[in-house]
Order: C-alpha cells, then sequence, then structure tokens
C-alpha cells in the first residue's frame, strides 16, 4: 500500500482529488490532508515522510515550496496547482508531475503511474527470509567499516583512544575529541568533515559545524519555538549544542530510531 498525504487548503478539491485517486486507483491511501503550510510544517515535525505527496503550491498561509526550506524532503511530490508559472521550480524539489486544476482523471492516473515506476526503479528490501537471511550475512569485506580508534598525541607520545568511548568532536580553531571520562584531545584531522567521514552513523551524528556527537552522550532535546534544537550532553562535557531547524527532523529520524 503506498501512503500518501495531500496538501490543499481548500477542502472541497481536497475530497475531489481523495475521490479521484480512489477511482483511478486501490493501492494508494491517503494517510493525512493538510490543510495549510502551518499544519504541514507541524506535521513533518512529529511524522515520517510518507511515500508519496499530493501537494498544492499556493496555499492560503503562503507557498508550500517553503516546506523543502525547512525540510530535508526526499519523497516524491505530484504538484496539483491552478498556476502554470511554478513548473520549473517544482522540477527542482521532488516533483515528478505538475497537474493543472481543474483535475483530469487520465493525467492523474498517468501521474501515479509514473510515481510506481520511479519506485520500481529504486533498490528494494529483500522480501524472501532466505534472502534476507544472506544479506545480512555479507562477507566483511562488503561491508563498511568505520574507524576505531583514534591516535592522539600527549607529551610526544601516541595514545589510543576507542571511538565507542568518544562522547564528542567539537572544532573551536582546531579539531578536539572529548571522551565520556572527561578527557579533552586535539586531533590531526584539518577539518571535521574528514572526522565525519570514519565515524558509523548510526552512532555519530553531525549537529552542526561545530560539533559531532554520539547518541549516548545525548542526555536531552529541547525544541524551540523556531524548530531549532539545543541537545544537553551529559556529565562530565555537560555542554549544550545546538542543532538548525532545516536539520531538525532528520535529526528526530535519527535520535527516535
Amino acid at each position: 500500500m503506498i501512503r500518501a498525504v495531500i496538501i490543499e487548503d481548500e477542502s472541497l478539491i481536497a475530497r475531489e482529488l481523495q475521490a479521484k485517486i480512489a477511482n483511478v486507483t486501490d493501492d494508494v491511501k491517503i494517510v493525512e490532508v493538510l490543510p495549510s503550510l502551518k499544519t504541514a510544517k507541524k506535521w513533518f515535525l512529529q511524522n515520517a515522510e510518507p511515500d508519496l505527496l499530493f501537494m498544492d503550491i499556493q496555499l492560503s498561509d503562503g507557498v508550500s515550496f517553503e516546506l523543502f526550506e525547512h525540510f530535508d524532503l526526499s519523497c516524491p511530490v505530484i504538484f496539483t496547482t491552478a498556476y502554470d508559472e511554478y513548473a520549473l521550480r517544482a522540477f527542482k524539489v521532488n516533483g515528478i508531475d505538475y497537474l493543472l486544476k481543474p483535475i483530469d482523471m487520465d493525467e492523474l492516473a498517468s501521474a501515479i503511474e509514473k510515481f510506481r515506476k520511479k519506485a520500481d526503479s529504486q533498490p528494494k528490501p529483500p522480501t524472501d527470509f532466505q534472502e534476507l537471511l544472506r544479506a545480512m550475512q555479507t562477507p566483511a569485506a562488503d561491508r563498511a567499516v568505520f574507524k576505531e580508534k583514534f591516535v592522539v598525541s600527549v607529551r610526544n607520545t601516541w595514545v589510543p583512544v576507542n571511538t565507542k568511548d568518544i562522547a564528542c568532536f567539537m572544532r573551536d580553531n582546531l579539531n578536539y575529541l572529548h571522551t565520556f571520562g572527561g578527557e579533552k584531545y586535539i586531533l590531526d584531522y584539518n577539518t571535521l568533515e574528514e572526522v565525519e567521514e570514519l565515524l558509523d552513523p548510526k552512532i555519530f551524528y553531525r549537529a552542526n559545524r561545530q560539533s559531532i556527537v554520539n547518541i549516548e552522550a545525548i542526555q536531552s532535546v529541547k525544541p524551540h519555538e523556531n524548530q531549532k534544537l539545543t541537545l544537553t550532553l551529559k556529565a562530565p562535557a555537560k555542554t549544550e549544542v545546538d542543532v538548525s531547524r532545516e536539520k531538525a527532523p532528520a535529526f528526530k529520524k535519527w535520535f527516535d530510531r
């Protein structure tokens, strides 16, 4: 079943679209109808992306393209609008079709078929148990390998620090690592981007330009009205790290998995 969301500020048009979708296909389930930009922003903060998005462009409280400025959305979008001047911009933000109102049934069916072809071209997870088992038994040489320890210099002596013991990496002119035990060491890397590539993304998150945090080091997360987040790290670091509103949805998915 394809999970879909409609963003449309005119309730009658939203109901008509739902009915037309039901008429042209039986495998698209509308899980939510969002009547404004404000409600859409709130919904995407609290829910995972749908498989497909039907989106009007000109809403009563703004232009729906603003969603792509607030959230890193990857789901395909079928735009439904009374205006044709947004077509070029629509295809730059996940647009797979652009339907002018009133929506033609054949064009709607064609747009959904485009979505299916796009979805079919993506790699699928194993569905057969034996295939799943084989995937789990992939040779170690084919798996991603992440750095197990960092070697730091302490008074002209090399000291190994296990990656699992690192609470966070911080940049302040130089790059530093902070351990759960309270130690702080200078890293021999020019940028945090270099460090980030060596870390397991399931465990470490690039919160902002100055910091990478271990999921086990996060004590609490405080959301703000401007949709930014503040992470409080556990002692002994006991420091606060900001996450921008653009990265907040991706962080929530990573943290709440």
